[in-house]
């Protein structure tokens, strides 16, 4: 019997062992990871303008430049939502109730009808 008399069943409680493999990084870790992320992304954008600016003087060419231009515009609002977003969950195996062939009742049974 445990404290306050009540007994503790080992029964219900799951032996599988977790394997570090599975387990998802820690919170610390994966705001790391999205701040490397975030950090990349907008330090990525000063180059495309630079090359963007680079492009139109050197060669003139005004449309690669333009394409260039409208690549580094979205990067600042991508690099929050990617910063913002937490990874997703792992599907967890689900353990789905199987009647066991050894069960105390069987399938078929006797029914006695009362008069």
């Amino acid at each position: 019997m445990g404290f306050g008399g009540s007994a503790v069943n080992s029964s219900h409680r799951d032996d599988t062992p977790v394997l570090i493999t599975e387990a998802q990084p820690s919170y610390d870790d994966q705001q790391a990871t999205r701040r490397r992320r975030y950090a990349i992304m907008m330090a990525s954008r000063i180059p495309c303008l630079v090359a963007a600016a680079l492009v139109f003087q050197l060669w003139q060419l005004w449309w690669l430049a333009l394409i260039i231009l409208a690549i580094s515009i979205p990067l600042p609002w991508m690099a929050v939502l990617i910063a913002n977003d937490r990874p997703a969950k792992k599907r967890e195996k689900v353990h789905w109730f199987r009647r066991s062939h050894r069960a105390l009742e069987s399938s078929s049974h006797q029914v006695i009808e009362g008069a």
